[in-house]
């Protein structure tokens, strides 16, 4: 148990998927690390949907995992369900989901951040924050107990000034009626911090044996052994169903005769919601024309009947809640057994942020997940486990881990937060994305497993495994490149049964496996390797060969903004003095203070002709029209 007025290398608020991440890389890191939660029995809570993965936040838990963070191997752990996404699109949207065992995937966490031996765990409410001089130097809790350090993250979720909103209900709360953090927002806002309320909802829970499945459409796992972590080896199989089904003109008109119930269109709710997980309330008035909407349900557990209502989000009226449910299919008989509720909280404007997620007006404070603006728990671990390495980067003296757009999801989820701010909380997407053909689900850990180990998080083993792996991807492909096979009858047979058309002469079986209809199981039917290939390491060969042309092309585009990127503009840039930019951009760079030209150029209402003259000015060592230098 952790001493008044201890001192820590790391201190970090919060044990959520954020706080859980970032804990866990500081301490693994080396640093001393104090980890404070409202409750030790809510960690790694997941109070909306008890899921993981999906399209771009799947890539996001295999980056984090690349990184050597911890969400994936515990989901993998936990799971009750893994479905491959998108297998009928490209591999750059291919997308893994997991359902989880929503207790169990608490009780693995915990245990982990429990086990790690520079982690201390602790309960207690944080309210105020120790600055001196602009400097965060540690914590003060409710009962009046400090704690030092030299580096703090604040991950607080939706905790800040949370409100609970049912109906014409409404009470401070956190998310499923835990405490709400009120002093701790106070204190943000005193330190002059920027806040906004946004909010976010949840739909009800229901029991399993008053759901009528006969009526739905089953929606069953994988068949084939799937898993987020490149660590995990042993995969678990014993899945349980989801089932899908929708919502009809009943209960489309039922939720318009409430509609004035609502708090959303009574002036209940004041925070901005999010676009892209909207209420089933919202669906009705913005998507008027449509006639149904999908209804998931999705078990919570495998020791529960507990199951969550996908899609049927509300703050309706709790009387309103199971008779809406009751027009359903396979809902006739339903009883609810926990309420839907909208939930309103501060977050702080990110573009109050470096990349490193340090806080520009306090040194020596991160903040990471719901408080940036975001939400979904893989953006919340995304963010966490880059402000646990650079907090624990900062406190040993190294510059910070800053990843950008074309390095990971995670470094466009990131530069989208600090650079371009968000009016509504911010969900990831593949199409936020510009190179999305490299940052595939398959390949985060060619592309951040080296980065992983330099930090110090991927251990002596993994790395062997990963360097042979990648080894032998560079092998095959070169053995394909360099193999020609004859026009055989058997690889006429071959390729006709696949629907290819036959070959004249020798080919080069480089060029066969960039036949969409031809998969790398055919070359190694039609010129076995003298080793055999891992499944891992034949799906890399087939991706990288098939859609070679669209990399280069993606690698030149990426190359070309690099320059931009390393560009960097100079702390002595006074924005005001540059002579010819439009008001808008003055404003925007003087306030958000980019660190290169590229990210410049991302903000909005910065225009090329701004960075022109922006990077004039640069390179004439701060000259302007008038001559004046700056120091």
């Amino acid at each position: 148990m952790p001493v008044s007025g201890q001192h820590y290398d790391v201190i970090v608020i919060g044990a959520g998927h954020a706080g859980c991440e970032a804990a866990l890389a500081s301490a693994r890191m080396g640093c001393s690390t104090l980890l404070l939660t409202l409750s030790l029995d809510t960690i790694a809570y997941m109070p909306c949907n008890p899921s993981v993965g999906g399209p771009a936040k799947g890539h996001v838990v295999r980056e984090v995992d690349a990184l050597g963070g911890e969400m994936g191997k515990n989901i993998d752990k936990t799971h009750i369900q893994m479905r491959m996404l998108n297998t009928g699109k490209g591999p750059a949207v291919y997308a893994l989901r997991a359902q989880a065992d929503k207790v169990l995937y608490q009780k693995e966490m915990k245990k982990a951040l429990e086990s790690e031996p520079n982690l201390t765990l602790h309960q207690n409410m944080v309210e105020k924050l120790i600055v001196e001089e602009g400097v965060c130097k540690g914590v003060v809790t409710r009962t009046g107990a400090e704690y030092h350090s030299r580096t703090v993250v604040l991950t607080t979720g939706t905790y800040l000034r949370g409100k609970i909103i049912i109906g014409d209900l409404s009470y401070e709360s956190g998310p499923n009626n835990q405490q709400p953090a009120i002093n701790l927002a106070r204190n943000l806002q005193e330190l002059g911090f920027d806040t906004v309320r946004f909010k976010t909802g949840t739909p009800p829970r229901v029991n399993k044996l008053t759901v009528d499945t006969d009526k739905m459409e089953i929606q069953p796992g994988d068949e084939e052994p799937r898993a987020f972590s490149y660590e995990t080896r042993e995969y678990r199989m014993d899945q349980l169903p989801c089932w899908l089904t929708y919502t009809n003109e009943k209960t489309h008109e039922y939720i318009r005769d409430n509609l004035h119930r609502a708090p959303m269109y009574s002036g209940q709710i004041e925070g901005q919601g999010p676009r892209y997980c909207p209420s089933i309330e919202d669906k009705i008035v913005r998507f008027a024309d449509k006639n149904r909407h999908q209804i998931f349900l999705e078990p919570e557990g495998r020791d529960t009947l507990e199951m969550y209502v996908q899609g049927l989000s509300t703050s309706l009226p709790e009387d309103v809640q199971q008779p809406l449910m009751r027009t359903i299919p396979g809902l006739e008989k339903v009883e609810m057994m926990r309420t839907g509720y909208a939930i309103e909280y501060d977050a702080i404007v990110p573009t109050q942020l470096w990349p490193s997620l340090e806080t520009k007006r306090v040194e020596g404070l991160f903040t990471a997940g719901q408080i940036n603006g975001t939400s979904g728990y893989e953006e919340a671990a995304a963010q966490g486990i880059m402000a646990g390495i650079n907090a624990a980067r900062k406190v040993q003296g190294l510059n910070p881990v800053v990843l950008d757009r074309s390095q990971a999801y995670i470094g466009v989820l990131i530069d989208d937060l600090v650079t371009k701010g968000t009016n509504e909380p911010y969900r990831l997407l593949t199409s936020r994305a510009e190179y999305r053909l490299l940052l595939r689900h398959d390949n985060a850990d060619l592309r951040l497993t080296d980065l992983g180990y330099e930090i110090g998080l991927i251990s002596e083993e993994r790395y062997r495994r990963f360097t042979t792996k990648r080894e032998a991807i560079e092998v095959e492909i070169n053995r394909l490149r360099n193999t020609k096979v004859k026009p055989t009858e058997e690889l006429q047979t071959l390729l006709s049964e696949q629907g290819s058309s036959s070959v004249d002469n020798a080919v080069e079986l480089a060029k066969l496996i960039k036949r969409p209809e031809i998969k790398y199981e055919h070359i190694e039917q039609i010129a076995p390797p003298e080793t055999l290939v891992s499944p891992e390491v034949g799906e890399q060969v087939e991706i990288q060969l098939k859609y070679e042309g669209y990399i280069k092309k993606s690698l030149q585009q990426v190359e070309k903004m690099r320059k931009m990127e390393n560009k960097r503009i100079p702390e002595w840039v006074d924005y005001d003095r540059v002579t010819g930019l439009s008001s808008e951009a003055r404003e925007k760079l003087a306030r958000i203070r980019p660190l290169s030209l590229g990210q410049a150029s991302r903000i909005s209402g910065v225009n090329p002709a701004d960075i022109s003259i922006l990077l004039v000015f640069i390179e004439q060592g701060g000259k302007s029209k008038a001559g004046v230098q700056n120091p």
